[in-house]
């Protein structure tokens, strides 16, 4: 077997639908399973699997064991010679693990892979390539030095600044939202480190390979969507376990003296402290109007009932779907992109070229009744049933 994609599942069952949906499309002609590990969600997640995802392996844990431990569960159910660590907040193009592999297959000293991740709104999402965080990378994150110059080796090693979003190359860290690498190399190192429970042990995970050796790399021809927003609620348990996973790793892996204690444990509390309100949900603006990228007048017509809204059909030609010419940029418009109608890949390629434009996205999942979406990074993100 070519591939097996993992996915832990905590209480997120609509965009966990959404992520299978796309990763179905994105393992059509090759040799692969999908495994979902979910983590005792409240919600319906694992009886939406069983209904609708039938040919899924379905894990089912008694309890919430975390995200490296989840992870490390279903990792031992893998067959695949490669493994996919996936977040189901997240959408795949249909082309992504065909380009992923073909990569992976032209290197000798292989690692991890990772690639070009952006938010709901088409916005590349700086932690898809990364360094390790010394204490001086951690203090230009920290103090914000390395907004000054972003590609510097100096101030910018936070998010791996000598590379673009546009470049593939080798980085130290990759996110844990996507991870491809070789199943033997996972269990060379121990899988994730189960002290952690969630925030750090991407970090980790990729050091360790990094000391096997190996390089890691950020790949960035294809991009898929993380809504990361969906991941975490940022309060005071997140604050907390961020900054318990901050000083297990510099526990684990650097040098330690007073003084870098005294400076790590301030460091992590003012960052994490910065983090949670950082994460605060922007106030939601509704739409002025809708668009609806299909040519399907029975959904059309079901969606406005939904949204109490009119709605303009347009359809995707020729690539593209260009909407500046219709609508003012001043004026708040939602796209819907159908996926009955659009291809995954051709989602995730609306968002990237019309980001920033006063647009909010939703998609409409293949043979599903609801669109989903998130507005932000920081946002938990949008289902409406219809």
């Amino acid at each position: 077997m070519q591939l097996s994609v993992i996915i832990l599942n905590y209480n997120v069952r609509y965009f966990l639908e959404q992520c299978i949906l796309s990763v179905q499309e994105a393992i059509r002609g090759l040799e692969a399973e999908i495994i979902v590990v979910d983590n005792n969600s409240p919600d319906d997640s694992c009886q939406m699997i069983k209904e609708r995802f039938p040919g899924v392996i379905l894990i089912e844990n008694k309890e919430n064991v975390g995200f490296p431990k989840g992870n490390n569960i279903g990792v031992e159910k893998a067959k695949g010679e490669y493994i996919c660590i996936l977040n189901p907040d997240t959408i795949v193009a249909e082309d992504t693990f065909e380009k992923i592999l073909a990569f992976a297959r032209t290197k000798t000293d292989l690692g991890i892979i990772g690639c070009k991740l952006i938010d709901g709104t088409g916005n590349f999402l700086p932690e898809s390539k990364r360094g390790i965080p010394s204490p001086w990378v951690a203090f230009t994150k920290i103090s914000g030095l390395y907004k000054m110059a972003s590609s510097s080796n100096v101030f910018g090693r936070y998010y791996a600044g000598h590379l673009t979003e546009n470049q593939t190359g080798k980085v130290a860290v990759l996110v844990g939202a996507f991870m491809v690498l070789k199943r033997e190399l996972y269990k060379e190192v121990g899988g994730f480190d189960e002290r952690y429970f969630m925030y750090g042990e991407d970090i980790d995970f990729s050091f360790s390979v990094l000391k096997k050796g190996l390089s890691n790399y950020y790949f960035h021809e294809t991009s898929i969507i993380h809504y990361k927003g969906e991941s975490t609620v940022k309060d005071g348990t997140y604050m907390k376990r961020f900054q318990r996973g901050m000083e297990l790793f510099y526990e684990k892996n650097m040098k330690s003296s007073i003084f870098f204690s005294i400076f790590m444990k301030f460091g992590m509390l003012f960052f994490s402290f910065i983090k949670m309100f950082q994460g605060k949900s922007k106030p939601k603006i509704n739409p002025e109007s809708y668009i609806f990228v299909s040519d399907d007048q029975v959904l059309k017509e079901k969606l406005q009932v939904a949204l109490k809204k009119n709605i303009q059909i347009q359809k995707f030609e020729n690539q593209k779907a260009v909407f500046s010419q219709t609508f003012s940029d001043k004026e708040p418009v939602e796209v819907i992109l159908d996926n009955n109608h659009l291809t995954f890949k051709e989602c995730i390629s609306v968002l990237e070229a019309h980001k920033n434009k006063n647009m909010t996205f939703k998609i409409l999942p293949k043979k599903s009744d609801f669109i989903i979406g998130s507005n932000s990074n920081n946002d938990r993100g949008e289902v409406v049933r219809f």
